[in-house]
């Protein structure tokens, strides 16, 4: 076997024992672009070894996908297959895994020059269509995971200087580097790894922090903390007792923002694919939670659609932390994929908070997370804004500071 193959094979077991953490008796539901079947096949292979009942993969191509924006009638943006959210829901109820090949390890640009009317009214149809089903992942209903798979044209934008093959090998190995593949003990490297992160957020829940003061260059952010907000780091708890982890790679410890706490400004620090368009160099605005102004050098157009998508895609959900200096960010590389940007910098999300991070809130419905301070919205979209002058200072109730961050890694 080839030292590729062996490195496939040990990507595709940290997908199955990290990430989705597959169980005997269990079906394993895999949503995948059609030119990461090869790894698929593998997985399928190594999930049915380890006991799972049933393997089904949902395919999607980008070319065809392509073709229908540019040639479907409009009518077709505003409707969802309802057999398909019926599919998920009743496979997330009957405990399914599901495991997805990052939509971000595609083509960034490819839907460059497309209507943006076109690409808003695609992305709230979907997103109101599998709110139910995002419900199971949200809640930690489910064990689910994303993982990458680079394509050609993605690793093309990624290594402008090489072409084709040559472009998705080091992509591959820049993967196999972010996600501990290359590590003699790969599963005891994520253990360690997982152990490392659980540390830092007991620290944080044991500050009880009123607020995060976020300085850099371009932003001045204060962001409040609910009153019972809960730090998670990257390791889960399905509702059914199965620790997995959603991200591979994860770096981060991440909690809630207060829907109506946020002010100041931010700047981003990577760019942001957000449905085949990267939106670039933006900074966005917030009074009292809400985004009141904005402004993108690339994407302006679709990040105003983004914010548009409804009422809360305007405010903060999730603030993630995570050191400057990491093995990922030391690649120097930006990858115009949000799995693995967001995890070599800091970052917040627009959108949804997760009903984790406040007590009891995996107990409460929609009105009663509104209640106690938590964002819900259709979408959840990560940007990031950490940077190697990042400073952050941890508030309490009574005005005292203290660092978190300075210099862009922690302070304590």
């Amino acid at each position: 076997m080839s030292t590729f193959k062996k490195k496939i094979e040990i990507y595709a077991d940290i997908a199955l024992e990290v990430g989705v953490n597959i169980q005997k008796g269990q079906t394993l539901y895999i949503t995948s672009p059609l030119y990461a079947a090869d790894f698929v096949r593998v997985v399928a292979k190594k999930a049915y070894k380890a006991g799972a009942k049933h393997v089904h993969v949902e395919w999607y191509d980008e070319e065809l996908t392509r073709l229908r924006f540019e040639l479907a009638p409009e009518e077709s943006f505003s409707e969802f297959p309802n057999w398909k959210t019926q599919a998920l829901v009743e496979e997330a109820q009957s405990n399914a895994a599901f495991l997805r090949i990052s939509e971000s390890g595609g083509d960034p640009d490819l839907l460059k020059g497309i209507d943006p009317d076109r690409i808003s009214i695609e992305n709230k149809t979907r997103s109101k269509a599998l709110h139910k089903f995002r419900s199971y992942t949200q809640f930690d209903k489910v064990s689910w995971s994303i993982v990458a798979v680079p394509s050609v044209k993605w690793a093309e934008r990624v290594f402008p200087d090489l072409i084709g093959q040559e472009a998705v090998d080091k992509l591959w190995e820049a993967i196999f580097s972010a996600t501990r593949v290359n590590e003699f003990d790969p599963i005891t490297a994520w253990q360690n790894h997982l152990q490392t992160l659980d540390e830092k957020m007991q620290v944080l829940n044991a500050k009880g922090y009123h607020a995060l003061h976020f300085v850099a260059d371009g932003t001045d952010l204060t962001i409040e903390l609910p009153e019972t907000h809960i730090w998670e780091a990257g390791g889960s708890v399905s509702k059914g007792g199965v620790n997995f982890v959603a991200n591979i790679p994860t770096e981060e410890v991440f909690t809630a923002a207060k829907k109506i706490g946020v002010n100041g400004t931010v700047s981003s620090s990577r760019p942001l694919n957000y449905g085949g368009i990267v939106i670039n160099n933006f900074q966005l605005t917030f009074e009292h939670g809400k985004v009141v102004s904005y402004k993108a050098r690339e994407g302006e157009e679709t990040l105003k659609r983004l914010l548009e998508s409804d009422e809360g895609a305007s405010y903060i959900g999730e603030i993630a932390l995570l050191p400057y200096k990491s093995h990922i960010s030391d690649m120097n590389i930006t990858f115009y994929n949000t799995l693995l940007d967001e995890n070599a910098s800091t970052h917040l999300a627009l959108g949804s908070a997760y009903p984790i991070n406040i007590e009891g809130g995996l107990e409460m419905e929609k009105e009663e997370l509104e209640e106690k301070g938590i964002n819900t919205s259709i979408t959840h979209v990560d940007f990031m804004i950490g940077t190697a002058d990042m400073d952050i200072d941890g508030v309490h109730e009574n005005g005292a500071r203290e660092p978190v961050f300075r210099h862009g890694s922690w302070g304590f």
